[in-house]
């Protein structure tokens, strides 16, 4: 009996010491050597080196001179100093409930005022509310706006729009979108050109 003890005490160590230790430091360390931007977040460096952002969470862009993200039922931060909460989640409302389609219908009016036209993306909120991405569709919509207030040809939107155009994973799965993180920041280095 003291034998077996033994012997499921050796094993359980053994295992907590692969699965708890050394299974995790040798993902960590092939993340780090093979894929070392996503593995620490996919994140956005300035000149200055200063985080500015990341591919993966979304921003809000309400300047006319940016393209318009998906809306988020996140508030990302409290002022412009503020550091984002950290939090995700949609609005978690039915679709035949009252206070989404009012809130559908405003988002929709802010577009039309814009002249914009409503897309979905532009108007729903992704589940995480932090998706950076459009359609190319909502990215279209918003060009002659954006190139109205930058004072850009909108054939150079265009190809700002296909540079910053991600297609289908594995090339079947899901649909192309727009970062518009990605898209915004390249406007901003475009101006400064």
């Amino acid at each position: 009996m003291l034998q077996d003890v033994i012997t499921s005490i050796r094993t359980t160590v053994v295992l907590w010491i692969l699965t708890a230790a050394f299974y995790p430091l040798l993902i960590f360390g092939i993340g780090q050597l093979a894929f070392p931007a996503q593995a620490n977040g996919s994140l956005i460096v300035n000149d200055q080196g200063q985080v500015i952002g990341s591919t993966l969470i979304g921003q809000a862009f309400t300047s006319a001179e940016y393209f318009l993200s998906r809306p988020s039922a996140v508030n990302y931060s409290e002022g412009e100093d503020a550091a984002p909460t950290g939090l995700s989640g949609a609005t978690n409302l039915a679709p035949s409930n009252p206070d989404l389609i009012a809130l559908v219908k405003e988002r929709a009016k802010i577009l039309e005022a814009a002249e914009i036209e409503p897309t979905a993306d532009l108007v729903y909120s992704s589940g995480s509310g932090l998706d950076p991405h459009i359609s190319p569709a909502s990215a279209q919509a918003q060009v002659a706006r954006v190139a109205t207030v930058r004072n850009i040809s909108p054939d150079d939107l265009q190809g700002l729009i296909a540079a910053h155009t991600e297609g289908r994973f594995l090339g079947i799965f899901g649909e192309p979108a727009v970062n518009t993180v990605t898209l915004n920041l390249a406007l901003d280095q475009l101006g400064d050109a």
